[in-house]
């Protein structure tokens, strides 16, 4: 198994350097995804024994159910052709750059002759960077909508055609640091889809700052401590008790139409959305490598759907019928 090999015994390499005097092998990256995996030792994940022997394959023979398992099986490497050091590499790449990294960018660097297979490996990235169960925002927590997509002709803002809606909520309190943040595409602004957004990733008891929209006035009953502030006839004091949500909206646009282009198709933005509350939410780490190592973690413990599946699917954004 891997054993960490910074004296100061910290997981994950620091600097690139560090990333390639780390991982200069291909079984330099196998002990390491296997020590993210089983820091214990090697569990079975068809029975959970641990007593198991390494076959001249590579694989774990589990001595109880006599199953034979990789590191990489049920994770995002698993079925890849390539090797694991270009999976580290580009993993390194997009958590290093402080934007994010495009598909084109990643053709530019490292030469993949497909398009296709640069963004559907960025993609099943992107899938798993979200924790299952992850605490609820607490505190004051600042909620509002937002319309993402390309330059529409006509209308702008609510109901703008062609756009997606995109529920945001912020934590933190006016003229202090922003704390976590969550994203969720929806079908519609409406209260069923307010109401469910909130109550799936904010404490109840928190209080919960929105504008004046009439789908949030139920908030109280459902438990929150709802603040709702009228911009139209509020005016400036009303407008800064949202200054945390309006800013994370204007640096997400920023981020999509600069890294990306703009170029992100309804079907898959909520993956993009979960890159950007990925970075915001660890933009205070003091090193890179600590993002690759989350990454890395989150790596193994989700299989996301094949590229062609990527490609294929016609995802709705949450409550689409």
């Amino acid at each position: 198994m891997f054993a960490v090999k910074a004296t100061s015994k910290i997981p994950f390499p620091r600097t690139f350097e560090e990333f390639l005097e780390w991982f200069s092998t291909e079984d330099d990256c196998t002990e390491y995804l296997e020590w993210i995996r089983w820091p214990e030792g090697f569990v079975c994940p068809g029975c959970r024994s641990s007593k198991a022997w390494r076959t001249d394959r590579g694989l774990w023979h589990c001595q109880a159910c006599q199953r034979q398992s990789s590191a990489t099986a049920g994770t995002v490497f698993e079925d890849s052709r390539k090797p694991l050091r270009l999976w580290f590499h580009v993993m390194w790449l997009m958590m290093a750059q402080k934007t994010g990294l495009s598909a084109r960018n990643l053709c530019d660097t490292y030469g993949f002759g497909s398009y296709q297979t640069a963004w559907g490996w960025l993609q099943k990235l992107r899938r798993v960077m979200i924790r299952s169960g992850r605490e609820h925002l607490t505190g004051r927590v600042e909620v509002d909508e937002a319309f993402v997509g390309g330059q529409k002709e006509g209308t702008r803002g609510r109901g703008a055609e062609g756009k997606t809606a995109v529920l945001v909520a912020v934590e933190g309190a006016p003229k202090k640091k922003l704390g976590r943040v969550r994203f969720r595409c929806v079908a519609a602004i409406t209260r069923e889809s307010v109401e469910g957004f909130i109550m799936d990733y904010v404490e109840p008891g928190s209080v919960v700052v929105t504008d004046g929209l009439a789908v949030y006035d139920h908030l109280q009953a459902a438990g929150y401590n709802h603040q709702a502030h009228v911009i139209t006839t509020g005016g400036e004091p009303a407008r800064q008790e949202l200054d945390h949500v309006h800013l994370v909206i204007s640096l997400l646009k920023r981020w999509l139409g600069g890294t990306h282009q703009g170029a992100v198709t309804p079907a898959h933005l909520q993956a993009y959305l979960d890159e950007f509350a990925f970075r915001f939410n660890r933009r205070l780490s003091h090193h890179r490598g600590k993002l690759f190592y989350r990454l890395m973690q989150q790596a193994v413990t989700v299989r996301p759907p094949t590229v062609k599946a990527l490609y294929a699917s016609k995802l709705q954004p949450v409550g689409d019928t």
